[in-house]
């Protein structure tokens, strides 16, 4: 569950559209998931997406094809989007034996798989002029 997720159970039981018992079930079963899963090689922060508002990003540089692959499917399961950075074709081989809808990204090396919307984030857009470099 994410921002907007928990966002829009709240507005359901405003609107009437869900009653607040049905909420409470729901949020009690996701609550009830450990925020923390461990595989051993790595531990995984299912509750970053609520606290953060993005979910665990896999920094792949270190770690095997199948470490990453591991860590992306219980990343999905628990129905998060995928980011993986500092991969490689190797490493998406691995991912997607596990989780077959996600993309490959050659130039940018990141593994990815949207499984719900982001919430808008805060930040900049940097606009350059034609013919203008930046660094």
């Amino acid at each position: 569950m994410n921002r907007l997720q928990l966002r829009a159970l709240l507005d359901q039981v405003q609107s009437g559209t869900l009653t607040p018992e049905s909420a409470h079930d729901q949020l009690l079963q996701y609550l009830r998931h450990s925020p923390f899963e461990n595989l051993e090689f790595a531990r995984i922060d299912h509750h970053r997406s609520v606290r953060q508002g993005f979910p665990e990003v896999i920094y792949g540089a270190g770690k095997t094809p199948e470490q990453i692959a591991a860590i992306s499917e219980r990343i999905v399961a628990a129905g998060q989007n995928l980011l993986v950075t500092r991969t490689n074709a190797e490493a998406f081989d691995a991912v997607r034996r596990r989780v077959p809808a996600a993309s490959f990204h050659e130039h940018a090396r990141t593994i990815t798989l949207r499984t719900s919307e982001l919430p808008a984030g805060r930040g900049t857009i940097l606009v350059v002029a034609a013919g203008s470099t930046t660094r």
